[in-house]
């Protein structure tokens, strides 16, 4: 079976770099299928997709070149992610990349984020590369190249810069390819837990990770609980990519409730409540939202506990009012999406949420934390998921050693359901 890269980009303002980003995959023995998303048409045969094509078989003939450059951005977007995703699913496809400016690389990133699972060889080649690259990647495994030059004419730089791009996406797309033609052979893989980490739950979730791998057929993936960590987690159980969840780690809903700056989102907590694969949840580092170098704090922060983790990095203690708002974000979220509530399960670590949350540290509150405890456990009383209030601290190697054991129970309970 021929290996293929699908390439996108606009070829009405790049088809000079995109023709030469397709020699170099293809002189790689790689065949390219070249996706023409620009606004307006383009007539060449190295096109193998034309932007009428795209817009006649996935844009209901819905044409772009009248309409704003954002609307062009997001409708062509919208119509290649369609193509995209339809080569994907039957196979013709083993990687993609793109190679654009700020409006191309915001149109690929787009396509590429909502077409491709995690794991599929993905690059995109930008001028925008080396700034704020969190909007582009988001949750995605999408491997970014800068273009040190504009990609406005053929140089040596970028000829450089496109031939590495162009043998990198071949070799990925090679490797992809053989790592599917493998598969029908390989035995069942070992279960595959999510567990989230923030530094101050590190010793916990070491205990887990090593509990769980050396008691169970279990391998684990530890997502650091960044705001993109939760992300891609959620994002991986919605593929199928993970058997359970061990989130530990819910740090993430203080900073989305306060406006901190690893934020996940509205929707956290939602993926492995909708999956209905078991799922055990704690309070790990709800004690805090986080924010840049102390000068950076909001003004309207600037009178609250705080506390410098590092030059770059300061935690602001969660309030009574804001432990309570994430105790009922917790208990909406599980009862509105919790697909089998048989499956889930909230820990309590009262003897503190995190490392520097437990009696005598400096994020120790005993009011707030009790304002989240009982607000979980009065939103859940009514419902089929268990409640369990434990004494010791989420970083006490025996919590940790009892929720892993828990989350394996939960999963031996689930293939018996399953089987049955």
């Amino acid at each position: 079976m021929s290996v293929t890269v699908a390439l996108i980009g606009t070829c009405d303002t790049k088809l000079d770099e995109l023709l030469f980003l397709r020699d170099v995959i293809q002189a790689g023995s790689v065949r390219v299928i070249l996706i023409d998303v620009g606004r307006d048409l383009v007539e060449h045969e190295a096109v193998s997709i034309t932007q009428q094509a795209l817009i006649i078989q996935y844009g209901g003939n819905n044409q772009v070149r009248d309409l704003p450059r954002g609307e062009v951005i997001k409708t062509m977007a919208g119509y290649a992610t369609k193509c995209v995703q339809s080569l994907y699913k039957n196979g013709l496809v083993h990687g993609a990349i793109a190679a654009g400016g700020s409006g191309g690389t915001s149109l690929a990133a787009e396509v590429i984020r909502n077409a491709l699972p995690i794991g599929f060889p993905k690059m995109i080649v930008s001028t925008i590369a080396s700034g704020d690259t969190g909007p582009i990647v988001e949750e995605m495994d999408i491997t970014l190249m800068y273009s040190v030059v504009d990609i406005s004419g053929l140089n040596q730089v970028l000829r450089n810069v496109l031939s590495n791009a162009g043998a990198a996406i071949a070799g990925m797309a090679k490797a992809y390819s053989s790592r599917q033609q493998s598969k029908s052979s390989q035995s069942p893989s070992r279960k595959r837990v999510g567990v989230t980490m923030f530094g101050v739950t590190t010793p916990a979730v070491d205990a887990i990770r090593k509990r769980l791998e050396s008691k169970y057929p279990i391998e684990c993936y530890i997502f650091h609980a960044t705001g993109h960590g939760g992300k891609a987690m959620e994002r991986l159980v919605r593929e199928g990519g993970l058997d359970a969840v061990l989130d530990l780690t819910t740090t993430e809903i203080c900073d989305f409730l306060t406006g901190g700056n690893m934020s996940a989102g509205p929707k956290r907590l939602e993926g492995a409540a909708k999956a209905g694969i078991p799922n055990i949840i704690s309070l790990g580092a709800t004690d805090m939202s986080n924010f840049g170098p102390i000068s950076t704090v909001p003004e309207k922060y600037k009178d609250r506990q705080l506390y410098e983790h590092n030059p770059v990095i300061t935690l602001m203690r969660s309030s009574i009012e804001e432990c309570k708002q994430v105790g009922k974000f917790i208990v909406s979220k599980l009862k509105e999406f919790a697909e089998t509530p048989e499956m889930v399960e909230v820990w309590i670590p009262r003897g503190g949420v995190s490392m520097i949350a437990t009696p005598g540290g400096p994020f120790a509150d005993a009011r707030a934390d009790e304002a989240m405890f009982e607000t979980i456990k009065n939103g859940l009383e009514d419902t089929s998921i268990k409640v369990v209030e434990d004494a010791r601290a989420i970083n006490d190697e025996g919590f940790a050693h009892d929720i892993a054991d828990a989350l394996a129970r939960k999963m031996l309970e689930a293939t018996i359901i399953n089987d049955s």
